[in-house]
């Protein structure tokens, strides 16, 4: 007999609907919860039953636990984020008589204490590195050094420093970030390693005293210290160094009487081969699929099995690996802008069909990305019989996905996956910084014009197809000579602006000539045959070479100032074109000088005031997304002529910050920059 048939999700999106999959097909009654941020997001129409929240109560554990009565839940499942290794609330869903999914309050307590965590490791024989908990022992623990969490996880309230006069303003930054995050603002120090693997262990522990692992992923390649790709096995990790660390996981886990998934994980040192313990996660990762597609092993399913009771039913020798498997994590971000958090409307958001790759997602087409949560739209995770073949169908499938309407890394990932050194296994934490995978794909002048072909034919079959009258005729015929029809299209990114003339014969043959708008240039000439037209895209030929591409549009807002927008994607990524009407209605347009918001966010200081001399690269506003603080700088010389916000402001996209008069008004440019 089971102890419980139904089981609450603690969590939202992308996890929720995770965890949901596998309870179904264990005949489980899934319930969700929300806030009216998130009624209309998928995971909550895939429940049985969903129970509303007011605004903050996914904090809330009391709120939580009132839900899942409500809805008659017998079970309840963190996710990961959130308050899934909050002790005090794994202790009240026990308490309150339901089924805790995942391991003891005690253990989640002593682990999920950063501090607790390392003497932990002292006493199981786990070398660590050193560290303090006094906040200004910076002298003894070394530079560079990292200031993190105490309870913390994720990258937030993580901060490297490289000089002592650094540490305490690094500290306050680090210690309001916590606080915001996991309601804890206590911070560590502990010695930075540049040239360091991240690799953790995989393990599952039963309340019969069984405790296996299921291999190691590797972690390294990161962004603000925040995990964008995994993968399993670790691509260099030598047979006798996984023994020992998968040996220091085993022990350490059973030193505390761990039961359920977790992951033990360790830092290596890419110089040296020593290997430090950094912490235990006390609940499912977010990485755990890429585990998943080796071992076989549901991971859900056996947190579910362990908390009903069941044995593993299943010794080490019977855990078995095949091939690899690497995920990658999309966020709405900009990765051109220092990986700063994006927000919007998914206009476009349509895998492709294959390559076959694994989606974990908890977004649609439609669906509203704001800073409100973790910016990640979807997992998408690859497995194949080797690294290369793994890593090949993974950027295969991210450069195949129609994706638009927010700014994304797909080009990042795909650009990173692709690289010389991903692929020769050069993945330390500082890839980014020493290969720099370029930020987004920009096409060839000759890929870009075909783009803006295709794009064009597109929107004069659309025209024929929705016309009125004459609607048999070819498209812009006359029964005189006239100028050729024109359209203007504009990258929303900014990049290029392209003016596309074309006129077609009674062969059907479409002549099209293309020139940078605005700019004495050189004019490309084409000529085109379209072979099918239809709504979600067009198959043509572009002098000689024929492709297909997915095409779909968002309609114009002129009182905005925005025209049309097309989401083209052929040539390993979607374009967005924008449509320049020949008429927009005047809108309210940025001063000269004027500082932005590259994002919403609140506004947590401001440290200028009118009048003030300032000098390009000095922190002029603080905001805060996500939890997590953005330094915003100067980008120029010059005096302050007008502050628009102050601390407490909540500002949207684009919100002038500040005007700044440059000493050189040749040189000044608006935009701030993030530090």
């Amino acid at each position: 007999m089971r102890n419980f048939t139904s089981v609450l999700v603690a969590n939202r999106g992308e996890i929720a609907q995770r965890v949901f999959r596998t309870a179904r097909s264990m005949g489980l009654d899934c319930i969700a919860v929300y806030v009216d941020a998130d009624a209309s997001a998928p995971y909550v129409a895939e429940a049985d039953l969903a129970v509303r929240l007011n605004d903050g109560a996914y904090l809330d554990g009391h709120a939580l636990i009132e839900a899942a009565r409500g809805a008659g839940a017998e079970a309840i499942h963190p996710g990961y984020g959130f308050l899934a290794e909050n002790a005090a609330f794994a202790a009240s869903v026990t308490t309150a008589g339901l089924t805790w999914i995942g391991p003891s309050a005690e253990v989640i307590a002593s682990m999920g204490d950063k501090i607790s965590a390392k003497e932990a490791a002292i006493n199981a024989g786990v070398p660590t590195l050193p560290f303090s908990d006094d906040p200004t022992a910076g002298d003894a623990v070394g530079y560079p050094l990292l200031v993190k969490a105490t309870a913390g996880g994720g990258g937030k309230g993580m901060h490297l420093v490289r000089r002592s006069e650094d540490l305490g303003r690094v500290v306050a930054t680090a210690q309001r970030e916590a606080a915001a995050s996991f309601g804890d603002g206590r911070v560590f120090l502990e010695r930075y390693v540049p040239r360091s693997r991240h690799i953790e262990i995989q393990i599952l522990g039963d309340a019969h005293g069984s405790l296996v692992h299921l291999g190691e992923r590797e972690c390294s390649i990161q962004r603000r210290h925040q995990k964008v790709i995994e993968e399993s096995p670790a691509p260099t990790l030598e047979s006798d160094k996984r023994a020992d660390m998968t040996t220091a996981a085993l022990e350490l886990a059973n030193g505390i009487g761990y039961h359920s998934a977790g992951t033990v994980e360790f830092l290596v040192d890419d110089t040296s081969g020593e290997f430090f313990f950094l912490e235990v996660n006390t609940r499912l990762q977010v990485e755990h699929p890429v585990t998943e597609e080796v071992t076989g092993i549901d991971l859900v399913r056996e947190q579910l099995r362990i908390a009903d009771g069941e044995p593993l039913g299943y010794e080490q020798d019977k855990v078995n690996f095949d091939g690899h498997a690497i995920e990658v994590r999309l966020y709405a971000e900009d990765p051109s802008a220092g990986f700063l958090p994006a927000a919007g409307a998914l206009e476009a958001w349509e895998p492709a069909a294959e390559p076959n790759v694994r989606w974990d997602t908890g977004v649609t087409l439609g669906s509203a990305v704001s800073v409100d949560f973790d910016p990640m739209l979807a997992k998408v995770v690859a497995h194949g019989p080797t690294r290369q073949e793994a890593a090949g169908r993974l950027a295969l499938a991210l450069e195949r996905m129609h994706l638009g309407g927010v700014t994304t890394n797909r080009d990042f990932l795909a650009a990173t996956l692709r690289h010389k050194a991903f692929l020769s296994g050069d993945t330390t934490t500082d890839f980014i910084e020493r290969h720099a995978p370029p930020p987004t794909k920009i096409h060839d002048v000759s890929t870009a014009d075909r783009v803006a072909v295709a794009a064009t034919l597109w929107l004069q079959g659309r025209n024929r197809a929705e016309a009125l009258v004459l609607d048999a005729l070819p498209s812009g015929w006359r029964n005189a000579r006239l100028p050729d029809q024109q359209v203007t299209l504009s990258r929303t990114d900014g990049h290029s602006t392209k003016l596309v003339r074309y006129s077609t014969g009674r062969d059907s043959i479409f002549q099209v000539a293309i020139s940078q708008a605005n700019v004495e240039a050189e004019t490309h000439r084409f000529q085109a045959t379209i072979h099918t037209w239809t709504t979600e895209g067009i198959d043509l030929v572009v002098n000689g070479l024929r492709s297909t591409a997915r095409i779909s549009s968002s309609a114009a807002t002129p009182l905005a100032g925005r025209g049309e927008i097309l989401h083209v994607t052929m040539a390993g990524t979607t374009t967005s074109l924008e449509v320049i009407p020949r008429f927009m209605i005047s809108g309210a347009e940025a001063p000269t000088g004027g500082l932005t918001a590259p994002m919403p966010g609140k506004v947590l200081d401001v440290h200028s005031i009118v009048g003030d001399r300032v000098i390009a690269g000095q922190a002029l506003v603080v905001l805060e997304a996500m939890k997590m603080e953005h330094h915003m700088t100067a980008p120029f010389d010059g005096i302050v002529v007008e502050v628009g916000v102050a601390a407490g402001d909540q500002v949207d996209n684009g919100a002038v910050l500040l005007v700044i008069e440059s000493d050189e008004e040749s040189g000044a440019t608006n935009g701030l920059t993030n530090d």
